[in-house]
């Protein structure tokens, strides 16, 4: 039997090497029929080693990015040839696809590359930390109160661009010997003044309610998805009253490990199909596109998991519930927002109707919000975390003036000494 499952193995592995080797070969014909990288062009660089499965961790960040260009020009280092694909195919910035370190180090030898700003911890990072001379800035794809938001993977970084106060307050309780003050930027949400897409219906009366539950995770701690515990119930419950419309957006790696948790979701997105078919006014959404953003600010309600889906709705400042995971073994920071926030029970999923419309007429809860907002983004009119995004990239092009000068002032001051020894040896 091992000989067979050995076989086995093999095999998805010879099929996984050569459809990266067919995706290789795709990047890299379509990137000959574009005109190459100016040398010396590029200041920032967003580094990027993850394939098609996460690029919802970079899509969030091409708007900013691409107001951030208008000042600094931006290039993408795409690892994986996956990413690359995609990368290529939508509105982001540039792409350089260096998928071997000596790739990478050709393209690094001939930029100016001044700032490496990083979306998520993959462990291909570390490739990246080995060029001095720039700052490394970890800016994440989103803000929450998972663990992975407290990580003393933190340390890697010369900086972290963090949403506000609260992001500050929880790395200060986690992380040992971490300066806080000194090693984190405030930024607020850029991405919330660039809210993308188009509302695919028109607005009517209907109450719009967006569900959008992360994955099943992939460990006990992570276990924050709940299409499976909450999920089914409270849809359904919406869909049947005539006066909601539901705009289900779940996380694209929903199911990736579970198969109930799979399964789960594909009755959802059936029941959405046969309430459309039902009644056509209605127009629930499925939604599996790559932009975010109108969602955020179409829905009345919110109904998401613990995850940057919270902390995305939150920069909007509307009404939101989050669903309490049931296993008991999943890791929570009540520490924050989560100790206060409006949690829906997977006992409460039934009463989902009711608990839609206290939400939203609760003026205490409407006022506790507000101030939450305030402690995890700052001032969240329009334009002015773009504002601060910039403002961060600019300090830091300036701290590297300052360290490139001092650097030129001391090799200039070496060549003095080297004379002056010289000169005392003729003597």
């Amino acid at each position: 039997m091992s000989g067979v499952s050995d076989l086995k193995k093999a095999y998805r592995l010879l099929r996984k090497a050569l459809r990266s080797r067919k995706a290789v070969q795709r990047v890299r014909r379509h990137l000959a029929t574009r005109a190459p990288h100016p040398e010396g062009h590029y200041k920032v660089a967003v580094y990027f080693a993850d394939g098609a499965v996460n690029m919802y961790q970079m899509r969030q960040w091409y708007r900013p990015l691409a107001e951030l260009q208008k000042l600094w020009p931006v290039v993408v280092l795409a690892r994986n040839a996956g990413g690359a694909e995609k990368l290529l195919e939508e509105d982001a910035p540039p792409v350089a696809f260096v998928p071997t370190v000596r790739d990478l180090e050709r393209f690094i030898s001939r930029q100016d590359i001044r700032v490496v700003l990083y979306v998520n911890q993959n462990t291909r990072n570390f490739q990246m930390f080995r060029y001095g001379r720039r700052w490394h800035v970890f800016i994440n794809h989103g803000e929450s109160d998972k663990m992975y938001m407290t990580t003393n993977q933190y340390k890697a970084y010369d900086y972290a661009f963090v949403a506000g106060q609260a992001a500050r307050d929880r790395l200060n309780r986690t992380l040992w010997d971490y300066d806080v003050d000194s090693s984190t930027i405030e930024i607020g949400r850029p991405q919330a003044d660039h809210y993308s897409g188009i509302l695919p219906y028109t607005p009517d009366e209907r109450t719009v309610v967006l569900y959008a539950p992360t994955w099943e995770g992939d460990r006990p701690s992570a276990h924050y998805g709940s299409i499976a515990t909450h999920g089914e119930t409270l849809v359904g419950a919406l869909l049947a009253t005539g006066r909601h419309r539901v705009i289900y957006r779940p996380h694209p790696r929903s199911g990736v490990i579970d198969d109930e948790y799979g399964a789960a979701h594909r009755r959802i997105v059936a029941a959405i199909a046969e309430a459309n078919q039902a009644d056509a006014a209605a127009r629930h959404i499925f939604d599996d596109g790559p932009e975010l953003g109108w969602q955020l600010s179409a829905a009345d309600v919110a109904i998401v998991d613990i995850s940057a889906m919270v902390y995305d709705r939150l920069a909007s400042g509307k009404p939101l519930m989050i669903t309490r995971p049931m296993d008991e073994r999943t890791s929570i920071d009540t520490g924050g927002y989560l100790s206060d926030c409006e949690w829906l029970t997977a006992d409460a999923a039934a009463d989902i109707v009711s608990e839609v419309d206290r939400v939203r007429a609760d003026e205490q809860a409407i006022a506790k919000l507000r101030m939450w907002v305030q402690h995890y983004f700052g001032d969240t009119t329009p334009g002015v975390a773009t504002a601060k995004f910039h403002a961060a990239v600019e300090r830091l092009m300036g701290e590297w003036d300052e360290w490139r000068q001092r650097e030129i002032g001391a090799v200039a001051h070496d060549e003095d000494d080297d004379d002056e020894e010289a000169k005392d040896d003729e003597l």
